[in-house]
């Protein structure tokens, strides 16, 4: 549950005077983007104690360390080292060779509208395939697979060692950058010690709030277990109404209709749900229907009234965890995988000088009196899962599955 500003665009300082005819100037590192962000989060930090850090002893620690980097790559490291030291979710640095710059540029892109016409005047988009991925003992391994995107449609599996593209290491965007349509190969490893298989893809422009939404709807399906159906709807980003509007489209009209039970996915991406959207589970309220001549419906107040298992991991975040919290608290069904992320408070972003962004946390919250900031949400059902080599399983799904299939009954 974010909240976001509008960040006016500053003008980049002028070049540095001449040196002395005698001397020979030696560059200094350009120290304008760390002075900034210092600036703003002393400014709008949601807890003018720092929790506890000594802010300005912190800048007169890293900013000898920024001016001292080699390049504008380090001098980002240091920042985030230094925002680090704050303990705080939603405050960090991004960079346009992370997905994430784009996924969050888009997700404030309404208080962001002036940069972005800079930056992106035909809308937020970069060259990928639909990944997310998670370093474990120093491999990276694809962590999730975005539905309708390239990766989707090749043989990639949740579990997949990345060794290489086109013969280089992989990068989330530069890897695929001046790609766009061409084909490319991949080389993963599916088992430990296990030969090098070749995945060919074809990169596309994504525009992160759209793909989100389309995977929605194209990774919507039916699970058939012991003659029931059993609904499965993942949900990446939940920033934003249109997120739910997806969801009360499938349970009503679309893939999920005809389900007997449903499993409701908020594992990983991004929160900014809002805590009302719980009430799509509730009993109060009936659902009216609206058919126009040519036969097309419209359902309002769309409520799912039979069983639903909701599944988290610790990549599910800020608003994601308002809903685990709530379905938890209120005995919705149940709560299946691992503690979420405990990462719970209100965020602004700031496009800086050189076009990065910060992500700044600005507010605290509490939910029904409680913070769940560095504490999360516990499952009601414990299931591990083990990344690495995976092929593809997925065993926090398969109990929720299993769960529901008898709770089905008949």
């Amino acid at each position: 549950m974010m909240r976001s500003i509008l960040l006016a665009i500053l003008l980049c300082f002028g070049p540095l005077a001449p040196a002395a005819a005698q001397t020979i100037a030696t560059p200094k590192a350009d120290l304008a983007v760390f002075d900034e962000v210092w600036e703003l989060v002393n400014r709008h930090f949601y807890d003018p104690e720092f929790r506890g850090m000594d802010w300005e002893g912190l800048r007169d620690q890293y900013r000898p360390l920024a001016e001292a980097a080699p390049d504008a790559e380090a001098r980002a490291d240091v920042i985030d080292h230094m925002l680090a030291e704050l303990g705080a979710s939603h405050t960090g640095l991004y960079r346009p060779d992370d997905p994430a710059y784009y996924q969050l540029l888009d997700i404030f892109s309404e208080s962001l509208r002036r940069p972005l016409q800079r930056l992106f005047p035909n809308g937020v988009r970069y060259p990928g395939i639909g990944l997310f991925t998670q370093q474990v003992g120093g491999k990276l391994f694809i962590s999730g697979i975005i539905a309708g995107l390239p990766a989707d449609d090749s043989d990639l599996l949740v579990g997949d060692e990345i060794i290489d593209v086109d013969g280089k290491p992989f990068e989330a965007v530069g890897s695929f950058t001046g790609k766009v349509s061409q084909a490319v190969r991949m080389s993963i490893r599916r088992v430990p010690d296990g030969p090098l298989l070749p995945i060919t893809l074809r990169p596309q422009w994504i525009e992160p709030a759209d793909a989100f939404l389309k995977a929605m709807s194209d990774g919507a399906r039916i699970i058939e277990a012991g003659g029931k159906k059993i609904g499965y709807v993942r949900i990446w980003s939940y920033a934003g109404g249109r997120y739910q509007d997806m969801l009360e489209q499938q349970l009503s009209t679309g893939k999920l209709k005809d389900a007997d039970a449903l499993v409701w996915d908020l594992r990983d991406g991004w929160g900014g749900a809002q805590p009302y959207y719980l009430d799509i589970f509730g009993d109060l309220g009936p659902t009216m229907t609206l058919t126009e001549r040519n036969g097309e419906r419209e359902m309002v107040n769309v409520k799912w009234r039979k069983p639903v298992a909701l599944l988290i991991n610790e990549g599910s975040r800020s608003g994601k965890e308002v809903l685990a919290y709530g379905f938890k608290k209120y005995g919705v069904g149940e709560v299946i995988g691992t503690r979420s992320a405990g990462a719970l408070l209100a965020g602004r972003a700031f496009v800086l000088k050189d076009d990065s962004l910060l992500l700044l946390a600005v507010a605290d919250v509490s939910v029904d009196g409680e913070r769940l900031e560095r504490t999360g949400v516990a499952p009601t059902i414990e299931v591990p899962f083990r990344l690495e080599y995976s092929a593809g399983r997925d065993p926090q799904l398969d109990k929720a599955v299993e769960i529901l299939s008898r709770q089905v009954g008949g």
